[in-house]
């Protein structure tokens, strides 16, 4: 994924004007056939691009999004997502019957506006489930959150990453719904889509995530000075492209090929 890092650095640091063109410019410039999805929502715009992989019926959708929050690189959160999926599209697998539709949403720090207004206009007809990928660049453990139930999508998960040879609860997790914290499969689920976010995180941190996540009022107190990894950067202007593991981005691509192939 050292490609998908090269990829990220398209957007970091640019206003999200730019960065919505970044990604429009990297898919056509690479030949690859996408759908563009504009809207507007009382004095908030953006455009969404969709990117169909195979021919099935059956859709297995990933988003990341394009936009960062104003004074912020957004490197981490989100160029690093964007990153992987572009590089994702050159390479992976989709097995038969099985169509991978990935998503780059505009307006998701903005109570994901671009994913809400897919889902409004597109729908989700045929849509088997849905992941959201939000800070892959920092880490060596992968989190799928926003999971209180057991779902096709965390069953894949866990048979894909198990194959692997990640063990649960250290190599990957499986974590409730995060209670200050969303992103766009939160739109996919509102309208009855198994649907969760995917994050990559340093395990050594994992207590400290939990404890800062779950118990914001303590966690905001305990950590008011410094917030644990990756959440150091969150929405900072410290977010930059230096501060991202090429590793990180490898392992989540590797991870979303793996689930793809358990999804088909």
């Amino acid at each position: 994924m050292t490609r998908a890092l090269a990829l990220a650095g398209l957007l970091a640091g640019r206003p999200n004007a730019e960065r919505e063109a970044a990604v429009a410019d990297a898919l056509a410039s690479r030949g690859v056939p996408f759908v563009r999805h504009a809207f507007a929502i009382g004095e908030s715009r953006g455009e969404s691009f969709a990117v169909d992989l195979g021919s099935g019926d059956r859709v297995f959708v990933l988003c990341a999004h394009h936009d960062a929050v104003p004074g912020s690189p957004g490197a981490n959160d989100n160029a690093a997502a964007v990153g992987i999926l572009l590089e994702l599209l050159e390479r992976v697998p989709v097995p038969p019957g099985l169509r991978v539709r990935l998503l780059f949403t505009a307006a998701e720090e903005l109570d994901y506006l671009g994913a809400r207004a897919y889902v409004r206009d597109v729908g989700v007809s045929g849509v088997v489930g849905a992941l959201s990928l939000e800070l892959c660049g920092i880490g060596d453990s992968l989190v799928v959150w926003d999971a209180a139930e057991e779902t096709p999508v965390t069953r894949a998960f866990r048979a894909a990453l198990d194959a692997l040879g990640l063990q649960a609860d250290a190599g990957y997790h499986v974590v409730g719904r995060i209670p200050r914290f969303g992103s766009d499969h939160r739109a996919f689920a509102a309208a009855g889509v198994p649907a969760h976010g995917l994050t990559v995180v340093p395990a050594a941190n994992a207590d400290a995530l939990r404890r800062f996540i779950f118990h914001p009022r303590w966690g905001a107190l305990r950590f008011l000075l410094r917030r644990p990894a990756p959440f150091d950067t969150y929405h900072t202007p410290r977010d930059a492209v230096a501060t991202l593991d090429p590793r990180a981005l490898d392992l989540v691509g590797r991870a979303l090929e793996a689930v793809i192939a358990e999804v088909g």
